[in-house]
């Protein structure tokens, strides 16, 4: 089996195609939303999701709070689904991410935060879903049919939905018209050549992924997809906390994965992958504008909130051939559903 045989690879690599059906076929909803935010804008923002959506919720925290200065917590869904604590959400903006829209606990937080007078909205790609039924307003992924256990599309997607909230909130016509160029930088950016993570890391046994602000969220998700998928343990830091203990684990058998964007937080961040280099560790760096040994290849000329997009993007291609190289089959890995059905 090739890479581009599995599920994992061609669901990836129709991000693009996904991002710009999204956008078009949303604009009004997210428009019409948008202008009641402004008219009325909440108190703070909660979201809700687990797995790979909570890490497009860490994502959304950076762009929120970046951009429209409202604090974003992310909800801990058993306080409400188990320990049934009820939650003061009046006049907040509750937005639930999901792919499938019906897992348990998500449907109770959602009730629960529309009870409590937050206004619910719900980022899903199955349209008719128990959470879109909740919901005061769905914002569809558009991501189509996703078979394999690893979520690629649909999370791309839900970046993608965020950075076009934000965008019509905000009102900002710069951001707008990033978006509009985003799903071709998606396609030129597909054929980066990012073979020397899946070569490098094919004997493996531990590894860091690293990433701050904006590309926080990609490190938890590519952390993720190496567990799931390549049967290799990551664990994902922000570049801020790392060397707070963490860093004493990295040394020549140990590396490291780095996502970054250019923006405020890049200098810092490559100096702790230099760090790491200096410690004997194999650093690899994803970012744009960036070259020299151990870089990866990332498109620039877009926003720094957009470069998490590309850069997933590439991770998810890369991915799913080390886990075929790695002896894994990445569209059913072992002991995994596609949805997590948590109480």
């Amino acid at each position: 089996m090739q890479a581009s045989d599995t599920l994992m690879y061609r669901e990836a690599h129709e991000a693009a195609d996904v991002v710009a059906r999204q956008f078009a076929a949303n604009e009004a909803v997210v428009s019409a939303l948008a202008r009641t935010l402004r008219a009325q804008p909440p108190r703070f923002i909660v979201t809700c999701a687990r797995g790979s959506s909570d890490h497009a919720a860490a994502y959304a925290k950076y762009v929120f709070e970046t951009q429209l200065g409202i604090v974003t917590a992310s909800a801990s869904p058993s306080v409400t689904s188990i320990y049934a604590a009820e939650q003061q959400w009046r006049d907040a903006l509750f937005i639930a991410i999901s792919q499938s829209g019906k897992s348990p606990d998500l449907l109770r937080n959602a009730q629960a935060a529309k009870l409590a007078g937050a206004r619910v909205v719900a980022l899903v790609n199955v349209e008719d879903s128990p959470l879109a039924a909740i919901a005061d307003t769905v914002i569809p992924l558009h991501a189509g049919p996703e078979r394999s256990v690893a979520a690629t599309k649909s999370y791309i997607a839900a970046l993608a939905a965020v950075l076009h909230l934000c965008a019509r909130w905000h009102g900002d016509p710069a951001l707008v018209a990033a978006l509009q160029r985003l799903p071709d930088a998606l396609r030129a950016g597909w054929d980066a050549d990012w073979s020397p993570l899946s070569e490098g890391l094919l004997g493996a046994h531990n590894l860091f992924v690293v990433g701050r602000g904006f590309g926080l969220g990609i490190a938890l998700e590519a952390a993720l997809k190496f567990k799931e998928t390549c049967g290799l343990h990551a664990e994902a830091f922000s570049a801020a906390e790392v060397k707070h203990g963490p860093m004493a684990l990295v040394g020549p058998a140990f590396p490291v994965l780095v996502f970054a964007q250019d923006d405020d937080t890049l200098q810092g961040t490559l100096a702790v992958a230099d760090e790491f280099r200096r410690r004997g560790a194999q650093v690899f760096v994803a970012a744009p504008g960036v070259d020299g040994a151990g870089t990866l290849p990332v498109p620039g000329g877009l926003p720094a909130m957009c470069t998490p997009l590309l850069i997933v993007q590439s991770f998810y291609r890369a991915a799913s051939e080390l886990a075929l190289r790695r002896g894994f089959n990445p569209d059913v890995p072992p002991h995994l559903n596609k949805v997590t059905e948590t109480v």
